[in-house]
């Protein structure tokens, strides 16, 4: 007899855990599969700030988290060809500390969480294959499990929460919105005996069309990043044949005015490059007959942002609180559908424009250089700048204090 739950949520890393947490919590039955067995790796910029922290406190994670040895970041260095801007990452609702945590240990943390809640049921090793309908709307899934057996399960709602190339998404033919190709290639790895700041520090540095970023992460490492234009195919090809000289002389050529090169002398890469080269900045329709999508399968910005945590996380809590506040899902899709729909671009379709301007991957202009000196220039509007990553500001906001300054020049 097939089994029937509440809702299936395909996907159990951060998107698929946090929502099945959410909705255990409610009173919803959950099934949360995976196609991967925890603990497991995935391509990531594995980066979230102080207000995603106060989501996985809420939550009741960041005790575990905080006992993976990653350290606390609590400023943002930032430096566009010859100036920098640089300062300490506002507060969001008391939290002060940001984090860039190896996937393997975060989605494994995420996992038990959610295998611990009362009312959800974890299936690793499943792979979703098809989704079963009645007519137009999805009633379940159908997959392979771990054993190599065809098995079916049944839901009131079934979520895709299983990332860029989700089969949810693809089944449940759902209606692409925007999308918006990104000019880039972006390689990285995990590295040791990388020489630090003198405090851990989110670092950016973009030096004409070439972007470096730097992330302390867990067990004493950084993430190193690499991101070229899609045009610059010598360097592509130097990745695609060595990926460790590749990445490092990337380095060493393109990034001579920062300390970059200096410190990267001694670094040793611990485990092969990972990389992707081109991707579609995206966002789709989030809901439908008896399906929803959350996290990187409804909506994907460029890494540059280091805002697809937060979005899964966050994105998750506000599917969960939809659905939680209609009962009578069969008859009332339309109105959730569009109910979810603009509260998650309220959220977040301002940062995935941000996201596509900077994937386009143009050097710097003229009239950029100019607001970037403004901006470093003034600790407020440091402080506005830095705060758009956390939500602590609005872009409006920065926008309207660097137009008072320039009146006042005037």
């Amino acid at each position: 007899m097939t089994e029937i739950y509440d809702v299936i949520i395909t996907g159990a890393r951060c998107a698929g855990s946090t929502l099945a947490i959410y909705l255990s919590r409610a009173g919803f039955r959950v099934l949360l599969v995976d196609r991967a067995v925890f603990p497991s790796d995935t391509l990531s910029t594995h980066t979230f700030f102080n207000n995603t922290v106060a989501i996985l406190r809420e939550i009741g994670v960041m005790d575990q988290l905080v006992e993976t040895n990653t350290p606390p970041v609590r400023q943002i260095k930032f430096q566009f060809d010859d100036t920098v801007i640089e300062g300490v990452i506002p507060k969001v609702r008391g939290e002060d500390s940001c984090f860039c945590i190896r996937r393997t240990s975060f989605d494994h943390v995420m996992i038990e969480q959610a295998r611990s809640e009362q009312n959800v049921t974890v299936l690793e090793g499943f792979c979703v294959t098809n989704v079963l309908c009645n007519g137009e709307t999805i009633i379940g899934v159908e997959g392979i499990n771990s054993h190599g057996r065809k098995q079916q399960f049944r839901a009131k709602v079934v979520v895709g929460a299983d990332g860029r190339s989700s089969i949810i998404r693809k089944l449940a033919k759902s209606e692409l919105k925007v999308t918006v190709p990104a000019n880039a290639a972006i390689y990285y790895g995990y590295y040791s005996n990388l020489r630090k700041e003198n405090v851990p520090k989110f670092e950016v540095y973009k030096i004409k069309d070439h972007t470096a970023i730097l992330f302390p992460t867990s067990d004493d490492l950084y993430v190193v990043i690499g991101i070229m234009s899609l045009e610059n195919k010598i360097w592509i090809q130097r990745m695609k044949s060595n990926p460790e000289s590749g990445l490092r002389d990337f380095l060493k050529n393109h990034f001579k005015n920062t300390s970059i090169a200096e410190r990267f002398q001694s670094a040793r890469l611990m485990q092969p490059i990972k990389g992707i080269v081109g991707y579609d900045n995206y966002w789709y329709k989030g809901m439908g007959k008896g399906w929803a999508l959350v996290g990187d399968a409804i909506s994907f910005k460029d890494p540059g942002m280091a805002q697809g945590m937060h979005d899964a996380i966050y994105g998750a809590r506000i599917l969960s609180t939809v659905l939680s506040n209609h009962h009578d899902w069969e008859k009332e899709w339309e109105t959730m559908a569009d109910e979810y729909q603009k509260i998650i671009e309220d959220e977040f379709m301002v940062r995935f424009h941000m996201g596509c301007q900077i994937s386009k991957n143009e050097p710097i202009s003229e009239q950029q250089a100019a607001v970037n000196k403004i901006i470093c220039s003034y600790p407020g509007t440091t402080q506005k700048f830095l705060g758009i990553y956390n939500y602590a500001n609005e872009p409006a906001d920065l926008e309207t204090e660097i137009k008072n300054i320039i009146q006042a020049q005037t």
